[in-house]
């Protein structure tokens, strides 16, 4: 990836947006194996045409920050901070991962992460628990027990006045989200049938990679919008036709106009999307609108 400096930040932020990773052939990461396989493939082909502006990667390098602080917390001995991990299948791919602490006499692993407010509102944390179990997974493949993964998630948008008001609004600019694990054959699963499916396409063209779903687009839903001859803005947004036919009945408008879902990922997240077919034909004249 080749990284830019539009807004001639400090060379510090430079220097820690910049990566010597590399990617190696049959190997993958826990989190990469996370991500959707059109995704995955499109980042590796084209990784050295991507770029990237170190301005958009600020939280990210907020996270390297916390994760350099905290790792001085362990104490050698039965905690290891930093450790990386591979477990090779038999197939001849690997697959690796860096643990953020482990605990060896608590059996726990503790990652550090940023995240949003929204995060803890929708309680949506699907994406932690799999990754947590692909790190107790590559602990067992290792010899190492693992029962517990413990995320710290640092709420980089929190409001103490919000914290105040709402009632379902997390009262600290950090919270604990542990998940607790009696068996890694679901995930041992998932991530066998994932390397399968990633040998699979490596050789397809990347026209046609199958095509990320749009939970991985993190599509928003269609919205149906009542009009009103000569108004431009919508007389009442609503969630189906259905309801909104209903609420024409009721009160009036001349029309009904669908406003597609965005597919927010693609749009904002999604450092491949200019190589993909998708995002071409679909959502970039959207994104300019």
């Amino acid at each position: 990836m080749k990284i830019t400096n539009k807004m001639n930040l400090p060379m510090p932020f430079v220097r820690m947006a910049e990566s010597d990773y590399k990617y190696t052939e049959k190997r993958y990461s826990i989190t990469t194996l996370l991500k959707p396989t059109r995704e995955i493939l499109l980042c590796r082909r084209h990784d050295h045409e991507v770029e990237q502006d170190c301005s958009e990667m600020i939280w990210a390098l907020f996270g390297q920050a916390v994760h350099h602080i905290l790792q001085q917390a362990s104490d050698g001995k039965t905690e290891f901070a930093e450790e990386r991990l591979e477990y090779t299948l038999e197939n001849g791919y690997t697959i690796s991962g860096i643990i953020d602490l482990y605990d060896m006499a608590k059996e726990e692993v503790v990652d550090y992460k940023t995240a949003s407010t929204w995060k803890v509102v929708f309680n949506d944390f699907k994406d932690w628990e799999k990754q947590g179990l692909g790190y107790a997974w590559l602990l067992q493949k290792n010899g190492l027990p693992c029962k517990t993964v413990k995320f710290y998630g640092i709420l980089k948008d929190h409001s103490k006045s919000e914290a105040k008001r709402k009632a379902d609004y997390p009262k600290l600019p950090v919270v604990e989200v542990p998940f607790r694990f009696d068996s890694i054959e679901e995930i041992d699963k998932y991530l066998r049938e994932k390397v399968d499916e990633l040998i699979k396409c490596e050789s397809i063209p990347d026209d046609e990679l199958p095509l990320c779903s749009e939970e991985d687009r993190w599509r928003s839903p269609n919205k149906y919008a009542v009009m009103k001859k000569g108004r431009k803005s919508a007389l009442r947004l609503l969630d189906t036709q259905e309801e909104a036919e209903e609420w024409q009945k009721v009160n009036g408008g001349d029309s009904i106009e669908v406003r597609p879902g965005l597919d927010k990922k693609c749009i904002d997240y999604c450092s491949c999307k200019n190589y993909c077919k998708y995002y071409l034909e679909n959502v970039k004249e959207e994104e300019t609108e």
